[in-house]
């Protein structure tokens, strides 16, 4: 709280602990600022928002408006227009003018007359005189002059004196160029600005080693980079923004996992890409028989030419034969026995990986992986998905990307935490760009709901990314291999979140789990090739390529969409039946989402809308009609509050309507 003469400037928000770290944004965001701002008394309190990029003079102003007179709740919007890091404070100070209006406006209304009332038209004329001596347009100044003059004119009555000054004219400037006493100038606040794609991007994530096709005998050939390329024209085409590729690098041979993470491999078993290093290289390296740097380059630029970004794995871990081991042991941790420790997390084994120990040389380790991270973004890299984050030391990953956002304001971080509230908001406040969710297990209503105002209740410090699936974790949901079940969890990602993943192989339904009960895929792609033809699936229309391709097409025409702290959920009369809305505040636009989320029958239930959340909010709400596009089925709907709703699986599972005008 801050306290100057007698204005209160207290709970601003967006402020991630008091102001200690920033709250995030990206160019051109809508971001909402509030404060409650109070005086004692009957006299007006106002409040605005100065705000500007860091390195710049605070001197953008934007005037709040009450939101909520009963809590002195003000709002107001700010809109960065480049990346970098951008301050704001909320200044709280006395509205005379205001004041001044309420007041001689309530006494004319009781009648008092020109004497009663010749102390109050003085002060209305001195101020309209003070605000004259700002304006940068003369006709402002001569309009407020004029007001002025009419004020003090003897003879006429008090509404013929004050007409002018209460004037559309006159009360828009004294409205955005305020006389403002006794100004507070509350702490200032920092929000870090990323550009757009920090917020809002569709993520495909694949193997290249798997797009090698088969030899004569049907066995699997390893791809190189030239082969990963030609998946990139499919992956575009299906609208998607992001490339995601597993760790490319050397694959370790000491205690290499075979099939289905068995510790006997075979000789031709290519490993798991997270045991990274081998005496061909480490983190900086590219696998053999993937091809070359040089190859890689390549493979980037064609995918900046598809309007793609490749995002890469930064797995901060090692196989047993990884140079660091031979060079660096200190980085690891030995156990009583002289061993290195392996990799666990009880009662699963991990023995072709090493944790990195933080602790014994810090320094070193930071400056080397500080390296390996510049060494890729020297080659196109802006974005880094983080392997488990939440395994190593917090101060570690806010000292890194602090420095590399200095460096390097563009570049990206996905954080891929699955893990306790408090460790995966914790590393977005720490400067993680992303976040992975718990979306994944939720699937109810209730579930899906509460999930949804999580999200935006942590929209100022953090960023979803709603993966389907990952390599790691195949949903229970997915496990029937039901189609609708793929179409309606693929449709949820992409709405409710403003970032949303897919890993390859959900689009053909991939679906066997390694045993009942467990959430891995049997034959994991982490342990062997897996080519795969999505073309023949296509034409056997076994394949989920169409839908997948129109949910970014309604996406990218959609701003709405891309929005997370406008995510509303309404009223359904059936708990197999979702709905909710995202609004754009910069454009309007307006979707409206209903999910069946069953798979298997029909539902139908009657949808309530809260209008207000539409931006419809006008009128007699029983009365209030509008039309709604389905971007799914291109049918046209009359809706109003209430809606009846069926959604047929396989071919209904969800409309995405976009609001028309009333």
């Amino acid at each position: 709280m801050v306290v100057s003469g007698r204005i209160v400037v207290e709970d601003v928000s967006p402020a991630i602990d008091e102001g200690r770290h920033p709250s995030k944004g990206v160019v051109g965001e809508h971001i909402p600022v509030h404060a409650t701002v109070w005086r004692e008394g009957h006299d007006a309190a106002a409040a605005t928002i100065v705000w500007g990029r860091q390195g710049d003079r605070l001197s953008r102003r934007t005037r709040m408006r009450l939101a909520n007179a009963g809590e002195d709740r003000w709002s107001g919007t700010v809109v960065p227009d480049e990346p970098g890091r951008w301050s704001f404070r909320v200044e709280g100070w006395s509205d005379p003018w205001s004041t001044w209006r309420a007041g001689i406006e309530a006494k004319l209304a009781a009648g008092q007359s020109a004497e009663e009332l010749a102390n109050d038209l003085e002060i209305g004329a001195r101020l309209v005189d003070r605000a004259a001596r700002r304006p940068d347009s003369a006709a402002d100044r001569v309009v407020l002059r004029a007001a002025a003059i009419r004020l003090r004119q003897s003879g006429a009555s008090p509404e013929e004196r004050i007409a002018l000054a209460l004037s559309d004219a006159v009360v828009r400037v004294m409205t955005e160029q305020p006389v403002r006493d006794l100004v507070t100038s509350g702490r200032v606040h920092h929000i870090w600005v990323d550009r757009p794609r920090a917020a809002v991007g569709s993520w495909y994530e694949f193997f290249p080693r798997s797009t090698g096709g088969h030899d004569a005998e049907g066995r699997p050939v390893h791809g190189t980079w030239q082969t990963a390329t030609t998946e990139l024209d499919r992956i575009a085409a299906m609208g998607f923004d992001v490339v995601y590729l597993p760790p490319i690098h050397p694959i370790g041979h000491v205690h290499r996992k075979g099939r289905n993470n068995t510790l006997t491999p075979e000789p031709t078993d290519v490993g798991s890409p997270w045991a990274i290093g081998s005496p061909d290289g480490g983190h900086d390296t590219i696998h053999p028989d993937l091809g070359t740097l040089d190859d890689f380059d390549q493979f980037v630029a064609r995918a900046t030419e598809l309007n793609l970004e490749v995002a890469l794995d930064l797995a901060l871990q090692c196989a047993p034969d990884h140079p660091w081991v031979r060079d660096h042991p200190e980085w690891f941790t030995t156990r009583p026995d002289g061993t290195i420790a392996y990799a666990e997390n009880p009662p699963k084994k991990y023995q072709d990986i090493y944790p990195l120990n933080f602790d014994n040389d810090p320094t070193g380790l930071y400056q080397e992986i500080r390296r390996v991270v510049i060494h890729w973004i020297d080659h196109g890299i802006r974005i880094f998905r983080v392997d488990n984050p939440h395994t190593k030391p917090p101060d570690f990953w806010k000292h890194l990307i602090a420095e590399l956002k200095t460096t390097h304001p563009d570049v990206l971080f996905l954080s891929e935490a699955f893990t306790k509230p408090a460790r995966m908001y914790g590393l977005s406040r720490l400067g993680f760009t992303q976040h992975y969710t718990y979306f994944t297990w939720r699937t109810t209503k209730h579930e899906l709901t509460e999930f949804g105002s999580d999200l935006v209740a942590h929209a100022h410090e953090a960023r979803p990314n709603l993966f389907v699936n990952t390599p790691d974790i195949l949903p229970a949901a997915l496990q029937s291999g039901e189609p609708a079940m793929f179409a309606l969890r693929a449709a949820l990602a992409a709405t409710l979140g403003p970032s949303w993943g897919v890993y390859a192989g959900y689009e053909l339904y991939e679906h066997e789990p390694l045993r009942p009960g467990a959430e891995e895929y049997l034959d994991s792609e982490k342990f062997e090739l897996r080519p795969r033809d999505h073309a023949a699936a296509v034409e056997r229309g076994r394949s989920l390529e169409p839908w997948l391709t129109r949910l970014n097409e309604i996406r990218r025409a959609h701003p709405a969409l891309g929005s997370l702290r406008t995510l509303h959920f309404h009223e359904v009369d059936n708990d197999d039946l979702i709905a909710f809305s995202k609004r754009d505040p910069a454009s309007g636009d307006t979707v409206i989402v209903v999910v069946n989320l069953d798979p298997t029958a029909a539902q139908k239930g009657t949808v309530r809308l809260d209008l207000a959340a539409l931006g419809l909010a006008a009128g007699a709400a029983e009365e209030t009609r509008f039309t709604c596009h389905d971007e799914v089925s291109g049918e046209v709907f009359d809706w109003g509050t209430t809606n009846f709703v069926t959604l047929d699986p396989p071919r209904g599972v969800a409309h995405i309507l976009s609001v028309g005008d009333r």
